[in-house]
């Protein structure tokens, strides 16, 4: 038998269902903000135990068990991809062989909202007596009348969630406190990497695939240069006429135009030929020199810059193409926003 099809909702059902999950959102968000106003000293100081281990070839290993286990892993990939060695570590799977992952230079972080988890507190026991420096996350916000867990017992450093429910109306199924969480180790894996002057270049080595490698990719990998004969420049004395006939065969939609010291100082278009032809039609004005209707100070990028830059720049700025200048602002070629459409990095729509 065939599964029967749930019924359509009535629009007050639609909007009670639409209500309760901004409920839900709304909880989760209150989780970060209440684990947000708990950050002090000790933030600073775990963020220190982390970049020190960075800085002496450490791994931060970071273990929790069931949905925090989960939490982890993604803490552990944000570290690595910000220059940060570090691995998930399974807590029961350390008790049986995994030990063996751990060195004295490592640093380890602890997740238990509970801070009672048993094979979290047991490995935490184990790393404690190898003197490897502790960090736990746990719930209960410190101060008076709080009563430390277990694993804050063991550790180097407490960190702590903030005093909250967990989102939805039902069982306290793991859900504001895995976000508050994961956004505490996104927070202590960027502060890390502020601290250690991890830059866009750092970044881009470590994510060369996909989207985001495409956007921190230098825009002279992807642009259209002189050297290769698909992007001319042409000295703005050059009559209309004879720049439009030097620059056939192009790939570019555009002819760079360079004063008398070879500096970019306009551009002109396919665009703006049709629009000249449609408003005058062929005449003698073709034999005028094209700084007369060139688009004089183009937005340009220079040679350092990364192909974000250029997305950033078609999608403010409506722009088809974007000259690209060296230091002494002479043209080294012309990034055409067809080719960021053939990465993926622009639709079509984005720049219309």
């Amino acid at each position: 038998m065939h599964p029967q099809p749930s019924k359509t909702q009535t629009a007050p059902a639609i909007q009670d269902e639409l209500a309760f999950v901004r409920r839900v959102l709304a909880a989760e968000v209150g989780a970060i903000e209440a684990t947000g106003a708990l950050l002090g000293e000790a933030f600073c100081q775990a963020v220190s135990l982390i970049v020190r281990c960075a800085e002496a070839g450490g791994t931060v290993l970071v273990t929790g068990l069931g949905k925090s286990g989960l939490v982890g892993a993604k803490i552990s990939a944000t570290l690595s991809s910000l220059g940060i060695p570090s691995h998930p570590v399974h807590p029961t799977e350390a008790a049986h062989g995994d030990l063996g992952r751990f060195r004295p230079s490592d640093t380890v972080i602890c997740l238990s909202r509970s801070g009672e988890t048993d094979e979290v507190v047991n490995l935490a026991a184990i790393l404690r007596q190898d003197r490897l420096p502790i960090i736990s996350i746990t719930g209960g916000a410190p101060g008076e009348g709080h009563r430390p867990s277990s694993l804050e017992r063991l550790a180097t450093v407490c960190l702590h969630l903030g005093e909250f429910d967990e989102a939805g109306e039902g069982p306290e199924a793991p859900t504001a406190s895995t976000t508050a969480t994961l956004a505490l180790g996104d927070a202590l894996a960027l502060a890390a990497a502020r601290r250690r002057d991890f830059t866009d270049a750092d970044f881009a080595q470590r994510h060369p695939g996909g989207t985001l490698g495409g956007l921190l990719r230098p825009v002279t990998d992807v642009l259209r240069s002189r050297t290769n004969g698909n992007c001319p420049a042409i000295p703005e004395s050059t009559p209309i006429i004879e720049a439009v006939g030097a620059a056939q065969g192009r790939r570019a939609g555009a002819v760079l135009l360079i004063d008398g010291e070879g500096r970019l100082s306009g551009i002109f278009t396919d665009a703006d030929l049709r629009r000249k032809l449609t408003e005058r039609g062929p005449g003698d004005w073709m034999r005028e020199p094209i700084a007369t209707v060139m688009t004089r100070s183009p937005t340009t990028l220079p040679g350092d810059a990364l192909v974000r830059d250029a997305v950033r720049l078609t999608r403010e700025r409506r722009l088809d193409e974007i000259p690209i200048v060296d230091a002494d602002g002479r043209p080294v070629g012309i990034l055409d926003v067809q080719d960021l459409i053939a990465m993926r990095l622009v639709k079509d729509e984005d720049h219309r």
